[in-house]
């Protein structure tokens, strides 16, 4: 006869970042892209050119998101009061606007 049967416990895997999967598919398309261009023939200059320029504008998308999810998650709504950095500043009205005759222009 077996013995006692142990039920599976859950196992608690780390949620996952949307972002940090993004990247990472981001990368194996900097990766999968030139790969596939040399394979049709394409020059190995322009094949390098492709995926600098992937890389970078994964870079780049890399750190506005990571910006945006910092934004987001401020509880301050991302004005920088209180904590040292730029504060906003309300918007200047212009008072008395438009075209002021001088005193001795003649006025219609």
């Amino acid at each position: 006869m077996p013995g006692p049967q142990r039920l599976a416990q859950p196992t608690s895997a780390p949620p996952r970042d949307g972002v940090t999967d993004l990247v990472r598919w981001a990368a194996f398309s900097c990766f999968l892209v030139p790969v596939a261009l040399l394979w049709y023939g394409t020059s190995f200059a322009g094949t390098a050119g492709t995926a600098l320029g992937l890389a970078a504008v994964t870079g780049v998308c890399r750190l506005l998101l990571r910006r945006s999810e910092r934004l987001a998650a401020d509880p301050h709504g991302g004005d920088g009061a209180g904590r040292g950095g730029r504060r906003r500043r309300p918007a200047r009205t212009v008072r008395g606007g438009g075209r002021h005759a001088g005193e001795n222009t003649p006025v219609d």
